[in-house]
């Protein structure tokens, strides 16, 4: 006799963010939680839960941007789970989507909440920018700090100037690559 499960998959945006909100007091027989934010599409642990969940089970999501990036990834997710006849459940929306039976009204919803939410994202990294401009007009934004000072720039440099491997130096500095490069680029003269 096989037992169905009722898994559950949080994400939170940061590390600093705590997700103990997200399916509060719902009993799971597992749970699946990923620190990455919204728009990326690294989201290990999601994943894991989809390759986890079987024929019968339930997977339990806080909500639907929790979930997806944006309105066609959520859909696809939605209909990959359903293939595998697991139900998926947004709590925060009580929607539920069953691969036994088509429901033209729930994917509608599905469709048209999921795309609020995607407008939504997009008009706040809107405001986002406008904000940062105003600021720039100011005077006031001048931007992210430096992560690293000017001796450390300079040892940067002098390692890779004597053949020091990038990918290490970056490492041993905390920074990645793309921020050495970065640094590299800005103090050519």
């Amino acid at each position: 006799m096989s037992t169905h499960q009722r898994v559950g998959y949080v994400r939170v945006s940061s590390t600093g963010q705590n997700s103990d909100r997200q399916l509060d007091g719902i009993k799971l027989d597992r749970l699946f939680e990923d620190k990455a934010s919204g728009k990326n599409t690294d989201r290990p642990a999601l994943q894991e839960a989809i390759r986890y969940v079987r024929d019968g089970d339930l997977l339990l999501v806080h909500s639907m941007d929790r979930m997806a990036r944006n309105t066609e990834d959520l859909l696809r997710l939605v209909r990959e789970l359903n293939a595998k006849r697991v139900t998926v459940e947004f709590v925060k929306e009580r929607l539920t989507f069953n691969g036994d039976s088509a429901d033209p009204i729930g994917n509608l919803m599905m469709t048209m909440l999921g795309g609020f939410a995607e407008f939504e994202r997009a008009l706040i990294r809107e405001r986002q920018r406008e904000g940062i401009e105003i600021a720039k007009q100011k005077g006031v934004y001048k931007g992210r700090k430096a992560s690293l000072n000017a001796q450390q720039i300079e040892e940067i440099r002098r390692r890779v100037d004597a053949g020091g491997k990038k990918a290490a130096i970056a490492r041993d500095f905390g920074i990645s690559r793309e921020t050495l490069y970065r640094y590299l680029r800005s103090t050519v003269a």
